[in-house]
């Protein structure tokens, strides 16, 4: 449903992502687009805010659907966006309109990863 809602007038490509937070919890959220391009935010950005406002801390699993031959995987900011949240065993699950395409674990995604714990916060 979210990336029907998604705004995408310029590139056409809508995108839909949700993410299960550790409350049990699914948040969802679209790519919005915007005619100055860097001011736009991703479908995983919004779910990932939907969960924070939603008092969540911490992500289970992410979804990310797009349309396309390749696959929709998570831009480098939302992998970083993502490590925030997650540590490097969390799925990550791509999907086109057909179904789920491919399962990555986001140390797949962002080998090496850059999280709180490198700064002395959290295990993650």
């Amino acid at each position: 449903m979210a990336r029907a809602n998604a705004h995408a007038p310029y590139s056409g490509f809508a995108v839909g992502a949700a993410v299960l937070s550790d409350a049990g919890a699914i948040h969802a959220g679209c790519n919005v687009e915007n005619a100055a391009y860097p001011v736009g935010s991703c479908a995983e950005a919004g779910a990932i805010s939907a969960m924070v406002a939603a008092g969540g801390t911490r992500i289970l699993a992410a979804l990310v659907l797009g349309a396309g031959d390749a696959l929709c995987t998570p831009c480098g900011a939302c992998r970083q966006r993502l490590r925030e949240f997650a540590d490097d065993a969390t799925p990550v699950i791509v999907a086109g309109p057909e179904g789920v395409r491919r399962r990555f674990s986001l140390g797949e995604l962002l080998p090496e990863s850059f999280g709180p714990a490198t700064l002395g916060r959290g295990d993650g």
